[in-house]
């Protein structure tokens, strides 16, 4: 009996240390994350309160009190915190947020170029194909120097440039421009229109069973367009394909992958991110259920190829399913994550970077071109112009109605013949396979 009780005890002896112990690590633990969620706020606290401090001084005491409400202070704050950080940073008013979300839907008002901030100027990264932008003779590398009667000043956010840009349909808006490879400014007056934007622009069979089809951009609908009118081309008997991604300004990210998927097999890598921390990283794997294609392809890029563009093109030829032919691109390669804040107002943040299947990076590099065909200024202005004015077919009435023949694209002409070099090998390598 005693033992039996003595057991007991020591029962209850060991169970009371074993849950002290047990409440002495929770309450460690529980310390341990207070005291390292204190230290993590601590700069935060520090660096609101002293923002605080400095907004209710300026609000309190500068001389006009219309300008300095705590509303305007703070937004003022926001656009120059968020800004700072690079060219794609930005905070968007609810005019600029509801803009943005009809660019991404691929329709939208304004005169139809791409801009981007660089080095606090206004560039022109490239003119929306068919758009009054294009139709003008604006072209990548121009600088937008003043809208109507205001100049652009260095180190104008862009969107404060497009929102001067933009506006209803069937207005004017005049537009400064410098040229740098001509070192001289000039302007245009041009009218607003409703842009709609069709990422396939071209899609035709040429001679040989050569494929060709040019995407204009990436926006929501663009790996249907593309799908479709790679159907419709292989219907058409091509063999081969030359895709034309040159002044392709980018887009949407889902869509860059959707264009690459139908070359790529189920789970095959396509394009992955990386942001600040080592668990930061999206992979971006092809979806298809079907075979990959296996065309010869031909993949066209210069510098007006950018961000999406830039994506499909490094995952074709990191993997070997295209040669790359043109001019270095772009080299935009950083990812913006866009969050919706309130009254309907947003934030676009850098938070990652893109990188090819093999951990290329494409930031402020670019895609380096396989065989290299570089365009003068003066060919790229008339090319554009050519594919812009398709439907004026004889050359005779392209010259009187433009003032110049129609040139040779030479950079089409090298895709085509690296296309019929790998067509006439795999011939070859067949018919001796078959010898064999």
């Amino acid at each position: 009996m005693h033992t039996v009780r003595g057991m007991f005890k020591r029962i209850l002896v060991v169970s009371a240390g074993a849950a002290f112990g047990l409440a002495l690590a929770l309450m460690t633990a529980h310390w341990a994350l207070a005291w390292s969620w204190f230290w993590q706020h601590r700069d935060l606290d520090r660096s609101s309160d002293y923002m605080r401090e400095v907004l209710q001084l300026v609000n309190e005491n500068y001389v006009d009190a219309n300008d300095s409400s705590y509303d305007k202070l703070t937004h003022s704050a926001l656009h120059g915190m968020i800004e700072s950080l690079d060219p794609h940073s930005e905070f968007m008013e609810s005019d600029d947020y509801r803009e943005m979300e009809e660019e991404m839907s691929g329709k939208f008002g304004g005169i139809g170029i791409q801009v981007e901030i660089r080095q606090g100027h206004v560039i022109v990264i490239a003119p929306i194909v068919g758009s009054p932008g294009e139709r003008a003779g604006i072209l990548r590398g121009d600088e937008v120097v003043r809208v109507d009667d205001k100049a652009v000043e260095k180190g104008a956010t862009m969107n404060a440039v497009i929102d001067r840009l933009r506006g209803p349909a069937k207005t004017t808006v005049r537009i400064g421009l410098y040229r740098p490879s001509t070192n001289k400014t000039f302007e245009l007056t041009l009218t607003r229109e409703v842009i709609k934007v069709d990422s396939v622009r071209d899609a035709k069979v040429l001679p040989g069973g050569i494929g060709y089809l040019q995407l204009t951009e990436f926006s929501e609908q663009s790996g249907v367009e593309f799908e479709q009118a790679l159907g419709r081309l292989m219907q058409d008997g091509a063999t081969s394909l030359v895709l034309d991604l040159r002044n392709n300004p980018g887009g949407l990210l889902n869509a860059a992958v959707e264009v690459a998927e139908p070359f790529f097999r189920k789970g095959e890598l396509i394009v992955y991110t990386q942001g600040r921390k080592a668990d930061d990283r999206d992979e971006y794997r092809s979806e298809s259920k079907r075979e990959p294609l296996k065309l010869p392809m031909a993949v066209l890029i210069n510098a007006g190829s950018a961000s999406a563009a830039e994506i499909v093109a490094g995952a074709l030829k990191d993997t070997g399913r295209a040669v790359i032919v043109g001019e270095r691109s772009f080299g935009k390669g950083s990812v913006q994550s866009v969050f919706r804040l309130k009254n309907g107002e947003g934030l676009r943040l850098t938070t990652a970077r893109y990188y090819t299947p093999s951990g290329v990076s494409i930031h402020e590099k670019g895609i380096e071109p396989q065989v290299t065909v570089v365009m003068t200024p003066d060919e790229d202005s008339k090319l554009r112009l050519q594919r812009a004015r398709s439907d004026v077919i004889a050359p005779k009435d392209f010259e009187e109605r433009f003032s110049f023949a129609p040139i040779e694209d030479r950079q089409l002409q090298a895709a085509v013949d690296v296309l019929k070099g790998v067509t006439a090998f795999s011939a070859h390598a067949a018919m001796a396979a078959t010898e064999h």
